[in-house]
């Protein structure tokens, strides 16, 4: 968390334990089965069948790991203490409560904001159909031009430890609306810009503000859907930060050729003009949000102080919670091995994303002669990729449940390497992908055949990137937000700064050898999941972060549910 252990277990014990009674995992109900007659559904800080199948990272803010913990519903509405508090929860079938929401408004609300990422996705790389537009008018080299595209993605890596904390503080829908605004209005400097400097800093600023959803979208869905309908969920929206940048150079790359490149940012406006209006019509999903709304709703009906909810009990100021965001990432980051190699694989396959949109130009438009608007259609390929990973995940999701159920049949908790599983099979698609691309780029040989080479990379990004999510969930529980923050900040990093050299190596090496260099990475990363899975349960035995079965057992007979 932060250099102060005091201050660690102080934020770790932030909410009291009014909080642990109400969280207990599901396969040690043997342990208080008798003594919940209030609770009809008991959740934990764990979920030990169908975990979360987080693509993105996730806003969970420490303690309260598993958001899934505030839906326990009593018949009253809320549970007394011995000391006199009133413990507000949902009520049994409380339509206020996202999880009993009707199928179809979760999937409206699903759509939303799969749509909404989608969106901020395609704004990262939608510009790089006319990159020579900007440099043409502001008399600027490509490298600064290149810049439009790399601030953007640098402030997809610092926008989470800002808006993280402030979701705990003020919920999930005022941080979408309000970020999604701010964003769409920054867009049209972009487009009217009177030099390069307006365009890279209100970039940058768009960077920042459109990474809220990304943030918060994985929470949201969790909020919503129980563990057993949540991987169809997850499959659908896993599509959307894949797709949103391979479709970007295909959109960009025939306005950039009709309108100039101005006309991008405008139609990329009233892209996220519209998709800001609709941000406005998600509701708020937050549970602990919710449940605070409703405690202030009943002090002042019943003129009774004692309702309150466990964030109101020991609520975490903005300085601490900010603390804890701008200081915990980097201390799992440089102090965990799993967290830095998994940072490290995911940022080369982050970046590999990126340098594909300066890479398929020399390939396609210098090598083969096409325009701006064919060399999008290429990244098709990948597209198709990402779309079929999409569907493998319900298939992913259901040959887990089926390896955790062994092991919770016999009494045992999952370990997190079962997650590796579909990484240790996917991890193979990216070189093998990269080394087809490399040597099927020669101008002379039919188009199709490096697409074809890049589908498979689109397939390995999408299981590569969902698998490393769950590992880290699975494996940090209690930090997994800040695990994932940290890797969200160094992938998002490197993957601006490899866009800065990548026509350098392309030219210099030619496409062939830089291709197939990062083959080579790709190859010597696949050692990665097969590592972990052989000693990742080890290495977790020597951390004094990495969750552990036995702190749910301990917390289970310690604090049994009333």
């Amino acid at each position: 968390m932060t250099a102060d252990d005091n201050e660690v277990q102080q934020c770790q014990a932030g909410q009291n334990d009014s909080e642990k009674h109400l969280t207990i995992d599901p396969s040690l109900s043997a342990l208080s089965t008798a003594n919940q007659p209030a609770l009809h559904r008991a959740t934990s800080h764990v979920e030990p069948v169908d975990a979360m199948n987080f693509p993105l990272d996730i806003d969970i803010e420490n303690p309260d790991v598993d958001v899934a913990e505030y839906v326990a519903e009593t018949d009253l509405g809320y549970i007394k203490r011995p000391d006199g508090v009133k413990l507000v929860t949902f009520k049994t079938h409380d339509k206020g409560d996202p999880r009993q929401w009707s199928t179809t408004k979760k999937w409206l609300i699903t759509l939303g904001v799969g749509f909404t990422c989608f969106i901020v996705a395609l704004g990262s790389a939608i510009v790089t159909g006319d990159l020579e537009g900007p440099a043409e008018t502001f008399n600027v080299s490509m490298e600064v031009s290149i810049l439009q595209m790399c601030l953007f993605v640098v402030g997809f890596g610092v926008g989470p430890m800002v808006f993280a904390p402030m979701s705990e503080l003020l919920g999930r829908r005022i941080i979408y609306a309000s970020t999604f605004s701010v964003a769409a209005i920054f867009v049209i400097p972009c487009a009217v810009a009177p030099n390069i400097a307006t365009l890279i800093v209100c970039r940058l600023i768009d960077g920042i503000a459109f990474s809220a959803p990304m943030t918060l979208v994985g929470g949201t869905l969790a909020d919503m859907w129980s563990e057993k309908d949540r991987g169809v969920a997850m499959a659908v929206f896993s599509c959307a930060p894949f797709l949103g940048p391979v479709m970007g150079p295909l959109i960009g790359g025939f306005i950039g050729m009709k309108k100039g490149w101005r006309w991008i940012y405008w139609v990329f406006f009233i892209f996220s003009a519209v998709t800001a209006v609709l941000v406005t019509m998600i509701p708020e999903t937050h549970a602990p949000t919710i449940l605070k709304r409703r405690a202030k709703q009943l002090r002042k009906a019943n003129n009774d102080d004692s309702y309150k909810t466990d964030k109101e009990i020991a609520p975490l100021s903005v300085k601490q919670l900010m603390k804890i965001s701008f200081t915990r990432p980097f201390t799992l980051l440089f102090g965990e091995l799993i967290v830095f190699l998994l940072t490290i694989y995911m940022s080369v396959i982050y970046g590999l994303i990126y340098m594909f949109f300066l890479a398929f130009p020399i390939v396609f438009q210098e090598g083969k002669g096409w325009n701006a608007g064919l060399t999008g259609c290429a990244f098709l390929g990948i597209a198709v990729g990402t779309i079929i990973a999409a569907f493998l995940s319900p298939f992913v999701n259901k040959d887990y449940n089926k390896r955790a159920k062994v092991y919770l049949d016999q009494g045992r908790y999952p370990p997190a390497e079962l997650r590796l599983i579909p990484m240790m099979f996917g991890c193979w698609t990216l070189p093998i992908g990269l080394f087809i691309f490399a040597w099927t780029s020669y101008p002379h040989l039919p188009w199709i055949a490096p697409v074809l080479g890049a589908f498979p990379c689109g397939i390995g990004f999408t299981l590569l990137y969902n698998s490393a999510n769950n590992y880290i969930v699975d494996s940090y529980q209690h930090y997994a937000a800040s695990a994932l923050a940290a890797k969200t900040f160094l992938r998002s990093f490197w993957g601006a700064g490899v866009t800065l050299f990548t026509i350098q190596m392309y030219h210099k090496l030619n496409p062939r050898w830089a291709s197939s260099l990062l083959a080579f990475i790709a190859l010597a990363c696949c050692a990665i999941p097969f590592t972990f899975y052989i000693y990742g349960a080890k290495i977790r035995s020597y951390s004094k972060y990495a969750y552990s079965p036995e702190d749910t057992i301990a917390e289970a007979k310690s604090h049994p549910v009333n």
